[in-house]
């Protein structure tokens, strides 16, 4: 439970111009779709997901490390990972686990003999697009567990995308597609909250002592 008083305490030391910044940000976020990789072991690919994940709304990455475990390359993210919640699995069977526990359909990013074009996706249900090694591609487990194959139709000579333009691709489709329809994708007002003051936390410089002071003052007043 957010204490909202403190969060409104928080906030008067942001300018009027983050606070809005905030507001406008936090409407156009969603955990109706989230976004998963599995092993990427190119570091500057896994934090280039993750800034698209900030640039079209989504909320949630989850990061498989069962065999590959990097730190996220603040160079790349471009502060991304500030802003968006990153889970990390050091199993992907957990990751998939908890992912359908949270209502999410597995949806394989790879050709497959049963694969679903990127035009003909269903945006109603709730998503995690999953995307494999660089070369490897998805684990026979994602593949297993997948609810749903999907593809980026290709014209060309080469069949494949770097992992991160794929993703971009997806996520701007399906973000786009989902905000036209009649879904309720946006984050609910809870979760707002616990974003702003979340963001508090990593924007507030001496958050802590802002924070002590904050709840010593109160308990002097009562």
């Amino acid at each position: 439970m957010v204490d909202l008083q403190l969060l409104k305490h928080l906030e008067t030391y942001l300018t009027d111009h983050r606070l809005q910044r905030f507001t406008k940000v936090l409407k156009q976020r969603t955990k109706h779709f989230t976004v998963a990789t599995e092993d990427v072991y190119q570091l500057h690919n896994t934090s280039a997901v993750m800034r698209s994940c900030d640039v079209f709304g989504i909320q949630e990455v989850n990061i498989v490390e069962e065999v590959n475990s990097k730190s996220i390359d603040g160079e790349i993210a471009m502060g991304a990972q500030k802003w968006v919640d990153l889970n990390r699995y050091h199993s992907v069977t957990n990751c998939i686990t908890d992912l359908k526990a949270k209502g999410y359909q597995i949806v394989a990013t790879t050709p497959h003999t049963e694969d679903c074009e990127l035009y003909d996706f269903d945006v109603t249900k709730k998503s995690c697009f999953f995307f494999g090694r660089e070369t490897e591609g998805l684990s026979d487990e994602v593949i297993k567990h997948a609810d749903s194959f999907l593809k980026i139709p290709m014209v060309g000579f080469t069949e494949s995308l770097n992992i991160s333009v794929s993703a971009a691709i997806i996520l701007q489709h399906a973000t786009s597609k989902l905000k036209k329809s009649n879904i309720d994708w946006q984050l609910t007002e809870t979760e707002i909250l616990e974003k702003r003051l979340d963001w508090c936390k990593k924007t507030i410089k001496s958050y802590d002592d802002i924070v002590t002071r904050f709840y010593e003052n109160n308990s002097i007043n009562q």
